[in-house]
């Protein structure tokens, strides 16, 4: 047998689930030891294919919209958030309904209300078509919330009175992205009104640090996490730009381009806030059997924060 070749794989902490994460599946898992399968969810409960078969095992049912839903099973919504006029809609229908968005998610809601009621205009920083962009953009009026994705946006933003402007984010933005398009932002609109807190979340902050962290060390990085995931693929960016020629997403060891690894002496692994830590221990398994590993742990931060399940599921 050929030996292996030495490899240090510098692990990415904090990385994978966060609270909401966390309290999102619960959710699920409780609804269904609540009320019995099956169980509707509307949209993916999380970004992660493995999280969705294993609920969908469990006995949750996955649906596009309310409209798929009977009205005599429970619907839960996603962590990502929705629309006022979803739950508006299941209330009408006399439905049971459960909502698991995440409360830093809705925090930035209650923000744009909150702005809103004060007679401003939204500006939101996000993804167009991302399922978080949809609900919280759909928390106020049509037309009274505007999105840009990038700095370039802001020049063409026509708004109602640019003394009356606030603006909020996505949850699951980069940070340094975001940055750019704040500042231009507040070279046009030097009045906009910025949020009391930081809408990017703890967890997304987090994992973006250690993988700025890692990225100098490694020869390659790879994100564990979904391509529909915002903040794996931000971990994707944050790598590369952080200085670290290979960064690539991949959902599973099985994705793995080996061939691309081929030559390197050491691989930074992080995984977005979606992806399970059972699948970081199967990629670092893959590793093992191909190469002499040893794990050096690059930790910048520490959580311990948990969210509460909703009220309804707790009696």
């Amino acid at each position: 047998m050929t030996a292996k070749s030495p490899l240090t794989i510098y692990l990415a902490a904090p990385r994978g689930f966060c609270a909401g994460v966390v309290r999102a599946i619960r959710v699920v898992e409780m609804a269904i030891e609540k009320w019995g399968a099956p169980v509707y969810v509307r949209h993916e409960i999380v970004h992660n294919k493995f999280v969705v078969d294993g609920l969908k095992a469990k006995g949750a049912i996955f649906v596009e919209e309310l409209t798929d839903c009977p009205d005599d099973r429970p619907v839960i919504f996603s962590a990502h958030g929705v629309p006022k006029s979803v739950p508006a809609a299941a209330t009408a229908r006399e439905m049971i309904w459960v909502d698991a968005t995440c409360p830093l998610v809705s925090k930035v809601h209650i923000e744009a209300e909150r702005h809103s009621a004060n007679g401003l205009q939204m500006v939101m920083i996000g993804h167009d078509g991302h399922p978080e962009t949809i609900g919280t953009m759909g928390q106020l009026p049509e037309g009274e919330v505007l999105l840009v994705e990038t700095p370039d946006d802001v020049a063409g933003l026509q708004v109602r009175d640019p003394e009356q402007l606030a603006y909020i984010t996505q949850t699951t933005l980069s940070i340094d992205d975001t940055a750019d398009i704040v500042d231009a932002l507040k070279a046009r609109f030097p009045a906009i009104v910025g949020p009391h807190k930081e809408d990017i979340c703890y967890a997304t902050t987090n994992r973006q640090h250690a993988v700025k962290a890692i990225a100098p060390k490694a020869d390659a990085i790879l994100v564990i996490g979904a391509p529909n995931s915002s903040n794996s693929r931000r971990l994707v960016e944050v790598g590369a730009a952080a200085g670290c020629d290979y960064s690539q997403l991949v959902e599973r060891a099985a994705n793995i381009d080996w061939r691309a690894l081929d030559g390197i002496t050491s691989v930074g692994l992080t995984a977005g806030a979606s992806a399970p830590e059972v699948l970081m221990d199967e990629v670092i398994d893959a590793f093992r059997d191909r190469y002499d590993v040893t794990v050096e742990l690059v930790e910048t931060a520490q959580e311990n924060i948990e969210f509460k399940v909703p009220r309804v599921l707790r009696t």
